[in-house]
Formats: C-alpha cells, sequence, structure tokens
C-alpha cells in the first residue's frame, strides 16, 4: 500500500487567509490573484521551499472539473509531481477553489456593485 500524506495542517493555515482575502475583493481578477497567492503559500509550506510556483503555475479555472488547472512547468517538476500525487493535496486544492469560485461567481452576478465600488462617481 502506498503511503499517503496529510497537509490538512497546512490547509488549517493558508485558509482564514484566503477567506479574508476573498471576503476583501472587489473584482473577479481580484479572487483569481488571491487564489495564486494562496496556492503559493500552501505550496511554499509543504514542499519546505523546495517548489517554486510562479504566478503562471496555477489559473482558477470555472471551466474545469476542479475549479482550477496546473501548468505544463509546475507539472512538470518532479518534487511537485511526488507531493501531488501521494499525499492529500488535490482535495485542499479544490476545496481552496471552490471557496474562490463562489466568491467570483457573486461577484460576477452583482457586477454593478463592484463596479461602483471600484470607480465611485464623483459628485
Amino acid at each position: 500500500m502506498k503511503r499517503q500524506f496529510s497537509f490538512s495542517k497546512y490547509e488549517q493555515e493558508v485558509r482564514p487567509m484566503l477567506r479574508e482575502k476573498l471576503n476583501r475583493a472587489e473584482s473577479t481578477e481580484d479572487v483569481k490573484k488571491f487564489f495564486v497567492y494562496a496556492f503559493r503559500d500552501l505550496m511554499n509550506r509543504v514542499s519546505e521551499g523546495r517548489v517554486t510556483v510562479e504566478y503562471e503555475d496555477i489559473l482558477l479555472d470555472l471551466s474545469e472539473r476542479d475549479g482550477f488547472s496546473i501548468g505544463d512547468r509546475l507539472g512538470a517538476t518532479p518534487d511537485f509531481v511526488s507531493l501531488w500525487n501521494s499525499s492529500d493535496l488535490p482535495h485542499i486544492v479544490k476545496r481552496m477553489a471552490e471557496s474562490a469560485i463562489k466568491r467570483h461567481k457573486y461577484l460576477d452576478r452583482h457586477r454593478d456593485k463592484t463596479e461602483t465600488k471600484m470607480y465611485p462617481i464623483p459628485g
């Protein structure tokens, strides 16, 4: 039987920061950006700095079944692949993506409120 690692401890450390930033997001682009930052932070903790995550390495993608897509560069990194395949990391990132997608959809539905907040009419 293959050994499975659990990184839920790190998820609990990163999740409050992600939640706070998502609540402050003013646009769907902010949501995407905060998701990437949270993933980068999570990977840095999990890999103890062995896996370097670039901004383009993960994308919040509403068209994907899991809500995100991993870039080719990161997907070809042996340390990342090893962690990804031998842990609960895919499930953790999926939960993070679900939270981000929920906020993304909310902001997309209420675009008029978002634009008013971002671009107030002087007067």
